[in-house]
C-alpha cells in the first residue's frame, strides 16, 4: 500500500494486520477514485470515513486537500493512521477522530467538500451513514463510496443522487452529487 501521487508520492503506508474487517483499497481502485475527484481535491475539506489505515485521506492530503478528518471507531486503526500520518509528514492538516461514524456525523465541526467511504463490506454501513452524511456536505459536495458490486445503494438521499457508478470486477465506486448539479450537467 502506497501513496500514488502528490507530496508523499511513493511512500509506503502501514496496514492493520490480522483482521478481516480491514481491506485496503487496491491501488487501481484508489487511482480511479481520485480521478473522479481530481479537480475538486485541492483546498477541499475531506472526510475519510471508516478510515482504517488512513490511506484515502493521506492520498487526499498528498494531492493538496486543505484538511482531512480521519474517522474510525477502532483504537488499533487510529494508531496506524497516526503512524502513517507521521511517516508521510502530513499531520498538520489532519484531524484524527476515534469515535463511531454515526457519532462523528451527528457532531461534525464543519461542512465537508469530499467524503470518501470504504467501510467493511456486507454491513450496510454506507446505507446507514448516508442520511446523516448528506446533512454535513457542502453545497457542491461529492460523496464517493467503495462497495462490493452486488451492494444496492439508494439512488437518492436527501437531495444527493447517484451521478455515476464505476465497476472494477467485484468492486464498485458510486458517486453522489447534489441533484441540481446532476441535472445541470445533463443539459450540457
Amino acid at each position: 500500500m502506497r501513496v500514488i501521487t502528490g507530496k508523499a508520492r511513493g511512500m509506503k503506508l502501514k496496514s492493520l494486520e490480522g483482521t478481516e474487517l480491514i481491506r485496503p483499497t487496491a491501488d487501481a481502485v484508489k487511482e480511479a477514485m481520485f480521478s473522479i475527484v481530481q479537480f475538486d481535491v485541492e483546498d477541499a475539506v475531506v472526510l475519510d470515513l471508516f478510515a482504517g489505515s488512513g490511506q484515502l485521506g493521506i492520498e487526499a492530503l498528498s494531492r493538496g486537500a486543505k484538511k482531512v478528518y480521519f474517522v474510525d471507531s477502532s483504537p488499533a486503526a487510529i494508531a496506524v493512521i497516526r503512524d502513517n500520518l507521521a511517516h508521510t509528514k502530513m499531520t498538520d492538516d489532519a484531524i484524527v477522530v476515534n469515535k463511531p461514524n454515526s457519532a462523528f456525523l451527528h457532531s461534525a465541526p464543519e461542512k465537508i467538500d469530499i467524503a470518501l467511504l470504504d467501510p467493511p463490506y456486507g454491513k450496510k454501513l454506507i446505507q446507514r451513514s448516508l442520511p446523516a452524511l448528506t446533512e454535513i456536505m457542502s453545497d457542491d459536495g461529492i460523496i464517493v463510496c467503495e462497495h462490493e458490486t452486488d451492494c444496492r445503494l439508494p439512488e437518492e438521499e436527501n437531495g444527493f443522487t447517484v451521478s455515476k457508478t464505476y465497476k472494477y470486477g467485484k468492486i464498485s465506486l458510486t458517486v453522489y452529487r447534489r441533484k441540481k448539479e446532476t441535472e445541470d450537467n445533463e443539459d450540457i
